[in-house]
C-alpha cells in the first residue's frame, strides 16, 4: 500500500503543474500585481471574465451575476480541457479557410462558425448519440428539410461545404424569426419551435434572458467561449508553433459525375490514390459504392497524394494569432 501511495504522489503532483503550466506561461500577475518568480509555480490561477464580449456585430455585457457565472465555467472549462482546445485551434487552421467564404456568400456573420466549433469539435466525422451527425451535427430530417441527401449510401452531413450551406439556411431563417443572433444559437440547440415557445411562456425576446435546461443555457456561453479562445489562444495560455497547426490541404482536382459507381475501391486506383484517402477527403461517400439512380451532379475531391505527406515547418497560420511565430 505505502508502494502505491509513493507512486500516487508523483503522478498528483504532475497533473497539478500540468494544469497551470498554460498560465504560468502567459500570466505572472494577480490583479494588477507582479508575482516573484518564486511564487509563481504555486498558483493555479484561473482565467479572468472579460466585462463584455462581442458576437456578429452585438454587444453583450457580462455584468449581470448569472451571466458573467456562465461566462466563467465556461471560459475555465475551455482553458483545462487542454486536449480539446488543442485539437480545435489545430483543426481550425485547415476548415476555417473552407466554412469562411460560405459563410460571407451567404451572408451569414462569419462568428457563427463558432457554433460549428462547439457542435463537433471540429471533427469531420463527428456524430452524436442521439444521431446528428457532421460538423454542423445535422439530424437526418432537419439535414433532409436543408437540401442534403441522407441515406445509407450517401449522406451529406458528413460533406463540409453542402452542410455549411444548409447551415446558413437555418440560421438566416431562425434570425428572420428573433432578429438576435444568440437566440439564433439557442434555437440550433434546442429547435426554433422549442425557443419560440419559451421566449412566449416567459414574455422576453432574446435567449439570454431565458430559463432554459443546462444543456442549451451552457451552449451559448460556450459559443462566446470559444470565439474568446480561439480569437487568442495565448491570452489562455496555449502557446503553439505553426508547424503543430493542421494545414488546409486543397484536393488535386474534383470529379464531376452524374453516373453510377459500381467500385469505389477501383475508382480510387483509377485516380491514383487509396479508397482510404479518397474516403478521407469525402466523408460523405458511406460505402463502397455511390448509387445514383436519379442522375444527381456529385464533385467528388480527389486528394492530392504528394500534399498529404506535407512538411510541418512550411504550414501557414490562417488567424497569425494562433501561433508564437
Amino acid at each position: 500500500m505505502m508502494g502505491l501511495m509513493r507512486k500516487a504522489i508523483p503522478i498528483c503532483i504532475y497533473i497539478c503543474i500540468g494544469m497551470c503550466i498554460p498560465f504560468l506561461l502567459s500570466n505572472h500577475k494577480v490583479g494588477d500585481k507582479e508575482l516573484p518568480e518564486s511564487k509563481v509555480a504555486a498558483l493555479a490561477v484561473v482565467p479572468s471574465v472579460p466585462s463584455e464580449v462581442h458576437f456578429a456585430d452585438e454587444v453583450i455585457k457580462l455584468d449581470r451575476a448569472d451571466l458573467r457565472e456562465r461566462m466563467d465555467r465556461e471560459i475555465t472549462a475551455f482553458t483545462y480541457s487542454h486536449q480539446l482546445t488543442l485539437l480545435m485551434i489545430k483543426r481550425a487552421n485547415r476548415y476555417f479557410p473552407i466554412v469562411e467564404p460560405i459563410l460571407k456568400e451567404c451572408g451569414v456573420p462569419d462568428d457563427l462558425k463558432y457554433l460549428m466549433v462547439i457542435e463537433s469539435n471540429l471533427s469531420p466525422l463527428a456524430k452524436s448519440p442521439a444521431g446528428a451527425a457532421g460538423m454542423w451535427q445535422f439530424m437526418q430530417a432537419t439535414g433532409r428539410k436543408y437540401g442534403l441527401e441522407v441515406n445509407e449510401n450517401i449522406d451529406e452531413r458528413y460533406n463540409l461545404e453542402k452542410a455549411t450551406r444548409a447551415a446558413c439556411a437555418y440560421l438566416k431563417e431562425s434570425y428572420e424569426m428573433y432578429g438576435d443572433w444568440m437566440t439564433v444559437a439557442a434555437s440550433y440547440n434546442a429547435g426554433q419551435n422549442g425557443i419560440s415557445r419559451r421566449l412566449e411562456q416567459q414574455g422576453v425576446d432574446n435567449a439570454m434572458d431565458l430559463w432554459l435546461v443546462e444543456e442549451t443555457s451552457r451552449y451559448m456561453f460556450r459559443i462566446l467561449t470559444a470565439k474568446e479562445v480561439l480569437e487568442n489562444p495565448k491570452a489562455y495560455g496555449f502557446m503553439l508553433r505553426r508547424s503543430q497547426l493542421y494545414p488546409y490541404i486543397p484536393p488535386k482536382r474534383i470529379v464531376t459525375t452524374t453516373r453510377q459507381i459500381d467500385d469505389l475501391t477501383a475508382f480510387a486506383k483509377e485516380q491514383g490514390v487509396t479508397v482510404a484517402q479518397l474516403k478521407e477527403e469525402n466523408p460523405w461517400l458511406r460505402e463502397y459504392t455511390m448509387n445514383n439512380k436519379s442522375g444527381r451532379t456529385y464533385r467528388i475531391r480527389i486528394p492530392d497524394v504528394e500534399a498529404l505527406h506535407y512538411d510541418p515547418n512550411k504550414t501557414k497560420s490562417h488567424n497569425p494569432n494562433w501561433t508564437i511565430d
